[in-house]
């Protein structure tokens, strides 16, 4: 079951799927405290394969309803996880990856929120505070499963970092999505 759901998200993200060019090699110490993971990164043109390490850091979040969590062993967990990157004042791509979202929480019915998490993550932790969040959610009729994160400005910026989803200048981020799976048995809320 969880192959299908896999094949699911990837294919529907494939679509959409750009990673940054501009993303380091493969960091030397894989072996850190943090989660690593390795993943595929595709150019701009989508045909050449590099390895990027992810790493999943356990540091303290927000969600749109205040709610304090662990981004890996909270959020991440042991579930296929779908995440996008935005800042709420975007007008151009980020609205489109909301978009894409509050479609793919449709397909996934009841799985969505226990064999899979949706989440999105601001790049803008300064001005996206929960408030502004849990707005965007409701914009997009996110439903239980769909996780919109912010937090202090370090922890954000240093999970980003992990994700290799960090621009100085957040502005022009290009646009991002990852497909993928939790590797622990902690589950939010359980």
């Amino acid at each position: 079951m969880q192959l299908k759901l896999t094949i699911l998200l990837s294919t529907l993200l494939s679509c959409f799927l750009v990673l940054p060019v501009n993303a380091g090699e493969m960091k030397e110490d894989s072996s850190a405290v943090h989660g690593a993971h390795t993943a595929m990164k595709m150019d701009s043109q989508g045909d050449q394969h590099l390895n990027i390490d992810v790493r999943l850091h356990d540091l303290e979040l927000l969600t749109q309803d205040r709610q304090r969590v662990r981004f890996k062993s909270d959020v991440i967990a042991d579930r296929l996880v779908a995440m996008t990157f935005v800042y709420t004042t975007c007008t151009t791509v980020c609205p489109v990856y909301n978009a894409i979202f509050t479609q793919l929480q449709d397909l996934l019915g009841e799985r969505l929120g226990t064999d899979v998490v949706l989440v999105t993550m601001t790049l803008d932790p300064a001005r996206d505070v929960p408030r502004r969040m849990k707005k965007e959610a409701k914009k997009f009729k996110a439903k239980p499963g769909w996780v919109y994160l912010t937090g202090k400005k370090q922890n954000v910026d240093q999970v980003l970092r992990g994700l290799d989803a960090y621009f100085a200048d957040f502005t022009q981020h290009p646009p991002m999505a990852l497909p993928g799976l939790g590797t622990l048995r902690h589950r939010l809320g359980r």
